[in-house]
């Protein structure tokens, strides 16, 4: 599967008629509306599976969250909203979605009919002060904007940075007590909850940088980039060779070459692949890093069928320690 080379995938005047027209010169609002009391049942609904997850873990049995992408095999870069997905945001409590350009779809859809609905983006609540004290923060985040999604110098795929998920719940319980006061205190008490649950990752993520400090590592594209940051790891891969794999252009004979020299010269101890939107030049990578006995660690970018975000996350950083203690 090869993604397109455009990262905002809206909806075509087509295939919106349950929203207004289409219109070059029609501003896309991100800013969420107020979140009012409400009378009877509250819905909530999701870009990915990995947000309805956080939104779940919130809400508890107090609400029904649905998310719009929960196909472990899909694309969220290149998927197009329908005329029923625009009613289902339009008509929504509350919007968790991930923002930075990472799911455009949502924007489109809030700026264009989408205006009342509450709505937490997950991206403006990176480095937020939700974190707890505790909680380390990254030594550098200030990285070259190089890829199509990327927010500034700000890799958008934050639901691989874990505090930043925390906020993301924190804030889903902000807006559900608004719009539930009856129960706010136990909407509060979910979100800490998953929060204390989140310590559990960010125990493996420490470990390995205190096993691993900076051991280079390589990656297909730049999903996994907080996941590898956290961990204290250094990412080799060639900025060029992720960037043509984000934008689901062909990379040049250049960079692929260096990124396969990584593993022929045994330069880095993993590799992190995307399952998601692997093609044959990723499949080519995985090979040779194989081939060279390079352990490989599979990631992807909405939840595997039966697992929760805390389950998921746990296990993608389980399988890089036990990747580069094996290496």
């Amino acid at each position: 599967m090869r993604r397109t080379t455009t990262a905002l995938v809206g909806l075509s005047c087509a295939a919106a008629l349950a929203l207004s027209a289409c219109s070059s010169d029609a501003e896309t609002s991100t800013t969420s509306a107020p979140a009012n009391a409400v009378d009877g049942p509250i819905t909530i609904v999701a870009s990915t599976n990995v947000w309805g997850s956080v939104a779940e873990a919130v809400a508890g049995n107090l609400a029904t969250v649905e998310s719009i992408i929960a196909d472990p095999s899909a694309d969220p870069h290149s998927y197009e909203a329908s005329p029923s997905d625009a009613a289902k945001v339009a008509e929504a409590s509350l919007v968790v979605y991930n923002g930075g350009g990472y799911d455009e779809f949502i924007t489109d859809i809030l700026g264009s009919e989408g205006q009342n609905v509450p709505s937490v983006n997950a991206f403006e609540l990176l480095d937020s002060d939700h974190a707890h004290e505790d909680a380390e923060e990254p030594e550098d985040t200030s990285h070259e904007s190089t890829d199509g999604h990327n927010h500034g110098e700000i890799n958008e795929h934050v639901w691989y940075n874990v505090e930043t998920a925390a906020a993301t719940a924190e804030s889903i319980a902000d807006k559900l007590g608004q719009l539930d006061p009856e129960n706010a205190a136990q909407y509060t008490a979910n979100a800490e909850d998953f929060h204390e649950q989140v310590h559990a990752i960010t125990d493996v993520t420490a470990k390995i940088a205190a096993d691993y400090p900076a051991v280079p590592v390589a990656q297909t594209e730049p999903i996994a980039h907080y996941l590898i940051e956290e961990s204290g790891l250094d990412d080799k891969t060639p900025e060029d060779f992720k960037d043509a794999i984000e934008e689901g252009t062909d990379p040049s004979p250049a960079s692929i070459a260096a990124t396969r020299d990584l593993f022929t010269s045994n330069s880095v101890k993993a590799l992190v692949y995307n399952i998601q939107t692997q093609d044959a030049v990723t499949q080519d990578i995985r090979s040779t890093a194989e081939a060279a006995g390079i352990p490989v660690v599979e990631v992807t970018e909405t939840l595997p069928e039966g697992q929760t975000y805390i389950e998921w996350q746990t296990k993608a950083a389980q399988d890089l320690d036990a990747a580069l203690s094996a290496s």
